[in-house]
């Protein structure tokens, strides 16, 4: 079974970067990748999504020019650049594949595979 292990997250301040990862235990070619988070005492929120064929990242309408979803079908991997972080980004952030597609709010749909999820703190 395809598994996802995420790093990257920490503690940054508002205004900061970080950059979290995701790599796959097999090929993901063939799928749609996408990023979740959650916020403390929140639902599970979209974040952002790329197609199989790579066409181009979608994004909630928060993150939008901040945030940029990229993957490498070689590496299995894929990576979310966050920048000018603000405190309401803080969560626990989730990669997950699955068949797609992506849609224009960056939702992942018909995703069957899970990452365990890594924190990312915004504070100063």
């Amino acid at each position: 079974q395809l598994q996802l292990v995420e790093s990257g997250g920490g503690l940054v301040q508002p205004g900061g970067s970080l950059r979290l990862s995701c790599e796959a235990s097999e090929f993901i070619t063939n799928y749609a990748i996408g990023w979740f988070r959650q916020a403390p005492g929140k639902e599970r929120e979209t974040v952002s999504c790329i197609n199989s064929n790579h066409d181009r990242g979608y994004y909630r309408w928060s993150v939008r020019g901040r945030f940029t979803i990229s993957r490498s079908d070689a590496r299995n991997t894929m990576t979310l650049q966050m920048n000018k972080l603000t405190p309401e980004d803080t969560g626990v952030y989730y990669c997950s594949v699955g068949v797609g597609p992506c849609d224009t709010d960056g939702r992942l749909w018909n995703n069957n595979y899970w990452g365990q999820g890594t924190q990312v703190t915004v504070s100063s």
